[in-house]
């Protein structure tokens, strides 16, 4: 774990009313601090700009760069190659879920999401992998 107790996230989305409810269930909701990225180009460039999450939260099908492919570039930087991830997206048949198993996830959140579930859904699977 980069941390002990889960503060901040990076969270990676390219739709924005998902961003939205998703920011609000985390920030006001769950009382975490969220970095929003509506790109994978986007949070690599956070992280080069200084913003070391203690979680990576991503979905999965974007445009340009999919969750899978930011994650392996996030892998490539300082501050984030052991950063726990966790995936979102409406895809979560086994043989995918194994996938993103295999990238290193501690979880995968099925979409859509329980706004009122999510932040709760986040620090169950940050505290099972602690």
């Amino acid at each position: 774990m980069t941390s002990a107790t889960l503060a901040s996230i990076l969270y990676v989305e390219d739709d924005a009313d998902i961003q939205t409810v998703a920011q609000i269930a985390l920030e006001v909701v769950g009382g975490f601090s969220l970095k929003t990225c509506s790109s994978g180009a986007q949070a690599i460039a956070e992280v080069n700009a200084g913003f070391i999450p203690d979680l990576l939260l991503l979905d999965v099908m974007m445009p340009n760069m999919d969750g899978p492919t930011t994650l392996a570039e996030l892998r490539k930087l300082p501050g984030t190659e052991s950063t726990p991830v966790i995936f979102m997206t409406a895809k979560v048949q086994s043989s995918e879920m194994d996938f993103y198993k295999s990238l290193g996830a501690i979880g995968v959140i099925a979409k859509p999401f329980d706004p009122m579930e999510l932040s709760t859904q986040v620090r169950g699977l940050w505290q099972e992998k602690a």
